[in-house]
């Protein structure tokens, strides 16, 4: 990341930053709702106490309740009820806006990233790789599969209103749609060690035709799909899973999606995760008809690489490996 980008006066630290994606201006909505509320609340708390202290003051004559009044507990009842409404319809609203910010929907393109101390690694879907800037199209659906290669950090653009965890051994996801151009500041928003206060970068918004260009520019040719393939047969997968070893192994062509019986009776469907914890925790998830004789992979090979060779298994369709020498 350049100095000049640091340094630039226009993207400094703002109270509220700017809105540069669909949703944003829904959570700005909701915060101000929020802060309103709460301000009313205190108001209306202090406004009492200021009144019954004045009225109520030593030295200040009143007559004595002696008998209680039901007015008095339809108004506390009324009041409960009415901040019991209020606080489900805010629910509601926060609810349904998480929902339209994280759930998982279909996008137009997946970029994977990956935290480690103290950078973002980041991956287009033609290969391409960037250190602690990430381009993406304006007006495009772009979802981002997070994980962490270390610790846990987290991934946050202020002006898109996008946090999300990055986690070992996990994937989390993202989909946002950017209509703004321009480039905006990322920080990792979870304390993650010494140089926490480094780990950030940008994120450069692009029309695009100029993201394509830039892609073209600065790809690699390799897809994510093409590389994971060359790196299941270089740590020696298709020995076991395609080829005709003595070792007796499941058939992973077409597995992505699929639903998979287990050894313990249970059923698991065939997701990013469970290809993970299948190359990284294999005892995990056995599958049913197998014996639990693959080796652990963890602390072998890097978060880039599963992703990679997920990729690779992700693209298979069955039948494909009849085609194929091991």
């Amino acid at each position: 990341m350049s100095e000049d980008y640091l340094s630039d006066p226009n993207i400094g630290l703002r109270l509220i930053p700017e809105q540069a994606s669909r949703h944003a201006e829904g959570v700005d909505m909701l915060y101000f709702a929020l802060l309103g509320f709460s301000a009313l609340l205190v108001t209306v708390l202090v406004g009492l106490v200021v009144t019954f202290g004045f009225r109520y003051r030593a030295g200040k004559t009143f007559r004595r309740r002696v008998t209680a009044s039901h007015v008095g507990h339809r108004v506390e009842v009324g009041f409960a009820l009415s901040l019991g409404v209020v606080f489900m319809a805010l629910f509601a609203w926060a609810g349904k806006l998480y929902l339209n910010v994280y759930a998982n929907t279909p996008a137009q393109a997946t970029l994977n990233v990956v935290a480690k101390q103290w950078m973002w690694k980041v991956q287009h879907p033609d290969g391409t790789r960037e250190i602690n800037t990430l381009h993406v199209p304006a007006n495009q659906s772009v979802r981002l599969r997070i994980t962490s290669q270390d610790v846990i950090h987290s991934f946050s653009v202020p002006a898109l209103r996008l946090k999300r965890d990055a986690v070992p051994g996990l994937y989390t996801s993202v989909t946002f749609v950017a209509d703004k151009p321009g480039e905006y500041r990322l920080f990792c928003a979870e304390y993650c060690g010494t140089d926490h206060s480094r780990m950030r970068g940008k994120m450069v918004v692009m029309a695009p035709s100029d993201y394509q260009n830039w892609l073209t520019r600065n790809g690699t040719g390799t897809t994510p799909a093409a590389a994971g393939k060359a790196l299941f047969r270089s740590y020696g997968c298709s020995g076991c899973h395609m080829g005709e070893s003595s070792v007796r192994a499941p058939s992973l062509d077409g597995v992505y999606g699929r639903s998979v019986a287990l050894a313990n009776g249970g059923i698991i469907i065939a997701d990013e995760a469970y290809l993970r914890d299948s190359i990284m925790r294999p005892q995990k998830h056995i599958v049913a008809g197998y014996q639990p004789v693959m080796p652990s992979f963890s602390g072998q090979i890097s978060e880039s690489d599963v992703l990679q060779i997920i990729a690779y298994l992700q693209s298979l369709k069955p039948g494909d490996w009849r085609t194929e020498a091991p």
